[in-house]
């Protein structure tokens, strides 16, 4: 037997169980990870709570738990390559990762060799944020002298994002409560407060204009760029669903590119750009560690640890 968190209503973090379940194993084309930490997302706690969002991505009950993940292979199925017992990787699994051992498809799911300069509580964050933040910038085609407005720029695909675009040149204003403000220009990102009045801050900020913006939490940053000027073509929202306000590019993890990935671990690896490390829980407490990241007000990622 072997453990995984699962849950079988819908509901808040009361309905997560930490069980004994079936040890799996892997499969034809499959590699089993053991896994030692699991990086936390707003979209975990969102499918155990909306029914619609979890069938979307192929969920139903009961389900497993989690996305991303970091630890060792320890079975390679036939017809593997690129992979060996022994491995240390990092990757994303829907509804898999929060378990002792996690079957992966390299083919459909995402899994990444993690560089020895990384530990596992980084890389188990990596995939979902490194992988939609990277998204969100191509989207609008951020480059050397943009003024990016990114909303959100305080969680944890914010931090990247702001990171990845200092990275390529840009100034970044980011959008997030007054109490992160410090946080936030440890990262090269002016801050400014959301809420009412957004585009009038932004403006004082940058009268010359903004040139781009990624919303990461919802559609305000994306209307207050429109309301500045910004081309709908420049601005992505990830949160926004398949229709957001004026035109704007909706989009996420899945639009990144294979090599997206390996782009912001091998900046982790140089230094240029650094993941904060909010919290960190076991395992037992993963009800806890879900209360704190469905708060939203966390500065950086949540990991769960087995």
């Amino acid at each position: 037997m072997s453990r995984a968190v699962v849950y079988e209503t819908f509901g808040g973090p009361e309905v997560l169980e930490l069980r004994e379940v079936p040890e799996p194993h892997a499969g034809p084309g499959e590699v089993r990870v053991r896994v030692s930490a699991v990086g936390l997302n707003p979209m975990d706690w969102i499918f155990t709570s909306m029914p619609e969002m979890a069938e979307r991505f192929g969920l139903g009950l009961p389900s497993g738990f989690g996305t991303d993940f970091a630890g060792v292979v320890d079975e390679v199925g036939e017809g593997v390559s690129g992979f060996a017992v022994g491995d240390r990787v990092h990757g994303g699994a829907v509804g898999r990762a929060a378990a002792d051992f996690a079957v992966v498809d390299p083919s459909a799911d995402t899994l990444a060799h993690t560089p020895a300069e990384i530990g596992d509580e980084v890389a188990c964050t990596l995939s979902v944020a490194g992988l939609t933040a990277s998204a969100a910038l191509a989207a609008v085609d951020v480059r050397a002298g943009d003024t990016v407005l990114i909303g959100g720029a305080a969680g944890g695909v914010g931090v990247v994002a702001v990171q990845l675009a200092r990275l390529a040149g840009a100034r970044v204003i980011g959008t997030a409560s007054e109490g992160t403000f410090d946080f936030l220009r440890r990262f090269g990102a002016d801050p400014v407060a959301y809420g009412p009045g957004l585009e009038d801050r932004v403006r004082a900020m940058a009268p010359e204009g903004v040139s781009a913006a990624a919303d990461l939490f919802g559609t305000e940053t994306a209307e207050a760029a429109l309301a500045l000027g910004v081309p709908p073509g420049r601005i992505s929202t990830i949160a926004a669903g398949p229709h957001p306000p004026g035109g704007v590019r909706p989009t996420g993890g899945a639009d990144a590119r294979p090599e997206d990935l390996k782009r912001v671990t091998d900046a982790i690896v140089t230094g240029e750009i650094t993941v904060p490390i909010a919290a960190s829980f076991p395992v037992e407490r993963i009800r806890d560690a879900v209360r704190l990241q469905a708060g939203r007000h966390v500065h950086g990622k949540i990991v769960v640890t087995l």
